[in-house]
């Protein structure tokens, strides 16, 4: 054997099951006591590893690889605190299915709770955000406790990879001589299947259920689409690259149902025809909300970003269906009449079988409304050149290329690009982490994108969740992952300026230091500081230019400053009613 000792033997039977499982990418963070499964995650054949040194950007690194591949990553901590900071991407993880293997190293049993250093108690450290979790044991010599572990860890892939997929925690502790130091350690009484187990395949395959929605309701809710006209589909945030926007294209032409898309649905940017980006301005024009009510909605994605066109869903009093994936539920007025489980896309081919309506008044009356809102968006940019929030937005997807990813910070930055970017004839691979809507993590979740997909990858974030996750430059440098930054800088936090606290009497006193928040960093100093190319534009040609630049390689930091915060506000309000106000007094219909 080439097992140097017993904990060699243990990490690397372990490891093996994870890549026989589908895992490609390790994420690892230095440390002692999890110095086997390092080792072992370096030597894996098929196992490409990252080298990390903070565990907080190294899990939402880790969440940003599986997020776009779509394949579970093993996370690497050692013992104590570490892999506590593992916690906020393991949340996100479950909130927006993303599947995660979480490897904690831990302390022998004989040093717990007696003050050894380093050693915290780590069962079920992620409480109910853990899909699975499970103490692997000490390392054995012994045949059913080497196929009890491979059974255990492939059983760990396979339940972090089906639905609903998330994060599970396998602690794995070892005992003292961690490196890989040659003792008298002989394996050869050990069986063929404890120490190789299956090559090729793991050493349980578990089959997951199939993912085909029930076709009984499909076919009820075919005759009911057959026998309603005004009906949409909704596209809200969505992971996968499964053929989803071909599929809803097909889907909107057979029924004759626009598509109305967030810019994170992946049915938006390389949509079909019937797709409607621009909703969000449109629906703020009371008339053309109340003419155009529906009586039956199609929900695919998650939880809508725009608050409004959710109210005017919810109290439309259309029959909503909700699609669900992996089995999550985003209805959170409980309109929904119906949740379909199984695969989007299987759903949707199969739902327009024998329906063949086309695109007619009722959709293209929604299909003007882009059109009419589009040009008066397009005419308020042209007229002022200023930098706005939400001209950055605009401006940063209308340079992107063809094929490339967008990633896009929670609070404004996904709500800019949600209203204010529509699709541009090309298509975008748009991520954010929608499942919690935190703000952390975001820089390392974007690298972990660039990483995984290898395509130009953009990041467009503010400036408190770029300083939240600042650190992750340092991973972009060690780990070499070209990332362009662009931060839009208004010195706090903004979108609290949209919210009534910045309007409460008794909170004016209080409102710039614990909501406005002012940090007044001079970001250049940050680029500076981990090596980043930085520039400071100042006009939207500048702002493309920059942007494309960045997209030849390495890591590009972009700052831009905009108006006061205040000021902001009444910016978005002038540009929505100037929007709304193109649809003029009808007929739409």
């Amino acid at each position: 054997m080439s097992d140097a000792n017993l904990n060699q033997l243990w990490a690397r039977a372990l490891v093996e099951e994870l890549v026989r499982g589908g895992v490609r990418h390790a994420v690892v963070c230095p440390g002692s006591r999890s110095s086997p499964l390092a080792l072992a995650c370096a030597q894996a054949e098929g196992l490409r590893t990252w080298s990390i040194i903070d565990e907080r950007s190294a899990g939402f690194f880790g969440l940003g690889l599986a997020k776009h591949s779509r394949a579970p990553v093993v996370l690497v901590a050692t013992s104590g605190t570490a892999g506590a900071h593992f916690y906020p991407a393991v949340i996100e993880a479950a909130m927006s299915q993303v599947p995660l293997v979480v490897l904690t190293a831990d302390r022998p049993l004989e040093l717990q709770g007696w003050g050894a250093p380093q050693t915290v108690p780590q069962a079920r450290f992620f409480g109910e955000f853990a899909r699975l979790f499970a103490d692997v044991g000490l390392p054995e010599a012994d045949n059913g406790a080497l196929v009890h572990l491979r059974a255990t860890v492939a059983r760990a892939v396979a339940v972090a990879s089906r639905a609903p997929r998330g994060a599970v925690q396998l602690n794995v502790p070892f005992r003292e001589p961690l490196a890989p130091m040659p003792g008298s350690f002989d394996a050869r009484h050990l069986s063929p299947l404890a120490r190789e187990g299956r090559p090729g395949a793991p050493l349980t395959t578990l089959v997951p259920p199939a993912r085909q929605p029930d076709a009984r309701v499909l076919e009820e809710l075919r005759a009911r689409v057959a026998a309603t006209e005004r009906g949409v589909i909704v596209c809200g945030p969505r992971d996968e690259n499964d053929g989803f926007a071909e599929a809803i294209a097909s889907l909107a032409e057979a029924t004759g149902y626009p598509v109305l898309a967030e810019a994170t649905s992946q049915a938006r940017y390389g949509g079909g025809p019937a797709t409607v980006s621009l909703y969000d301005a449109m629906l703020r024009h009371e008339p053309f909300a109340r003419a155009h009510r529906p009586e039956l909605v199609l929900r695919f994605g998650g939880g809508l970003t725009p608050k409004g066109p959710q109210a005017w869903i919810d109290g439309s009093g259309a029959e909503i269906v909700v699609f669900s994936d992996e089995g999550g539920l985003y209805d959170p007025a409980h309109r929904a009449s119906r949740v379909v489980e199984g695969s989007s896309v299987a759903a949707c081919e199969a739902l327009r079988q024998g329906l063949s309506r086309g695109l007619g008044p009722w959709a293209r009356s929604f299909l003007w409304a882009e059109q009419w809102t589009r040009a008066a968006l397009e005419s308020a940019f042209s007229e002022d050149p200023a930098l706005t929030e939400m001209r950055i937005a605009h401006d940063v997807v209308a340079a992107m290329p063809d094929g490339a990813n967008l990633f896009v910070s929670s609070s404004m930055p996904i709500r800019d690009v949600d209203a204010f970017a529509p699709s541009m004839g090309r298509g975008l691979r748009v991520l954010a982490n929608r499942g919690a809507n935190g703000i952390d993590g975001i820089l390392s979740s974007a690298l972990g994108v660039a990483a995984a997909s290898e395509r130009p990858t953009v990041l467009l974030t503010g400036d408190l969740a770029f300083l939240h996750d600042v650190g992750g430059l340092l991973t972009a440098r060690r780990c070499g992952v070209p990332l362009t930054v662009v931060v839009v800088n208004n010195d706090g936090g903004g979108i609290f300026s949209f919210l009534p606290i910045a309007q409460a009497e008794g909170a004016k006193s209080h409102y710039e230091p614990l909501w406005g928040t002012p940090h007044g960093v001079d970001l250049s100093h940050a680029a500076a500081l981990y090596q980043a190319r930085f520039r400071r534009p100042d006009s939207p040609a500048a702002l493309r230019s920059a942007v494309a630049e960045g997209l030849k390689g390495g890591v590009h930091l972009i700052e831009v400053k905009v108006a006061e915060r205040a000021r902001n506000v009444d910016l978005h309000r002038q540009l929505f009613a100037r929007m709304a106000a193109a649809l003029g007094e009808g007929p739409w219909l």
